[in-house]
């Protein structure tokens, strides 16, 4: 039997449209405030991000409970 992620808000995201939402919403200066780490502050950009937070899990811990935060969950 397949199981459903009906109750998981991450479930069909891919990291970039978390990183989007995440610079709308707060933008890379209160990004790099609530998440520490150098990608935010140091020529923030999509593109280095998403190289970083694929190969550091701690860090895409951090962004993906941002967005939860973000999103009211």
């Amino acid at each position: 039997m397949e199981k459903t992620q009906e109750n998981n808000p991450l479930h069909g995201k891919t990291l970039q449209a978390i990183l989007e939402h995440l610079v709308t919403y707060y933008g890379w200066e209160k990004m790099n405030e609530r998440v520490r780490i150098n990608c935010f502050y140091e020529n923030p950009s999509i593109s280095s991000s998403l190289k970083f937070l694929r190969k550091t899990p701690w860090a895409r811990k951090k962004v993906e409970d941002l967005y939860l935060e973000s999103i009211g969950k």
